[in-house]
């Protein structure tokens, strides 16, 4: 059985540049600076807001939104694998 994959807010800010190289090759360096600079791990990739996209210098609209989905999408699946956890206790097998 393949072990479950780590949590988004787990993530080292290594782990974070390798989910900015896969999702935005493109815009990787002038991101990499800013996650490196700010040590933004995993916890808080997942707090990012819009104004945080525009100081870390993603100001294209299209790439914010891009990215606002990518962040909220994040959030969703930590929120249910909480949940899920949550409800395995309580529930157990």
């Amino acid at each position: 059985m393949e072990p479950a994959p780590k949590r988004v807010s787990s993530w080292s800010v290594r782990e974070v540049l390798e989910w900015l190289q896969e999702r935005y090759p493109s815009q990787v360096g002038a991101l990499q600076k800013a996650v490196m600079k700010h040590a933004i791990s995993g916890r808080a990739l997942l707090r990012l807001r819009e104004h945080h996209l525009l100081l870390l210098g993603v100001d294209g609209e299209e790439q914010q939104q891009e990215m606002l989905q990518d962040l909220l999408l994040l959030r969703v699946q930590q929120e249910v694998e909480e949940l899920s956890d949550i409800c395995s206790e309580c529930f157990p097998a």
